[in-house]
């Protein structure tokens, strides 16, 4: 097995002309071999990933145009229930030519680069499931969370449910007897 190819997000273009307007479609269906999301939704490592996109030669690298389909698996954020997440997210990311990169001037951990002609699209699609996500994940929109006192869920509770409210300092004084 080729040492550069061992990631299943690196794509070998050496059969891309490296001509403006020439293109290729590609399509990648592999297991996610590390969980990819945020704290309370993931894409959980072994689910499978299916990656299509389009590269296509423009002038000093090759610009990738595709999406990325999977199932993600987590919390609410609110109670706690599992919930599930289908992703299918689009993303556009250019990856310059390794001679072109000096050229740009900008920052290089800030621009993709080709390894010859071998593109690593794990970081752009990691970028693109992330933010696809939803940053506080509800299993429904209305959902009201956790009593922050005993903890059960406000859905499971009686309408009128509440606690007494004691005051933290005064407890050295709960047991006293005039």
């Amino acid at each position: 097995m080729n040492s550069k190819l061992e990631s299943p997000f690196k794509v070998n273009f050496h059969e891309l002309p490296r001509r403006a307007g020439e293109f290729r479609q590609y399509h990648l269906e592999f297991s996610a071999p590390q969980a990819i999301g945020i704290a309370l939704l993931e894409i959980p490592k072994s689910e499978p990933l299916d990656i299509s996109f389009k590269a296509e030669s423009v002038d000093g690298g090759v610009l990738l145009t595709g999406e990325v389909i999977s199932h993600a698996r987590g919390e609410c954020g609110r109670c706690l229930d599992p919930i599930e997440f289908d992703v299918n997210q689009k993303f556009q990311e250019l990856f310059l030519y390794s001679s072109r990169v000096k050229e740009v001037g900008e920052d290089e951990d800030e621009v993709f680069s080709l390894d010859g002609d071998i593109a690593d699209l794990e970081v752009p699609i990691r970028d693109a499931v992330i933010l696809a996500m939803p940053i506080n994940p509800l299993c429904q929109s209305d959902c009201l969370g956790l009593c922050s006192i005993c903890g059960l869920k406000w859905r499971e509770l009686e309408k009128d449910h509440a606690h007494k409210a004691s005051d933290p300092r005064w407890s050295g004084l709960a047991d006293w007897k005039p």
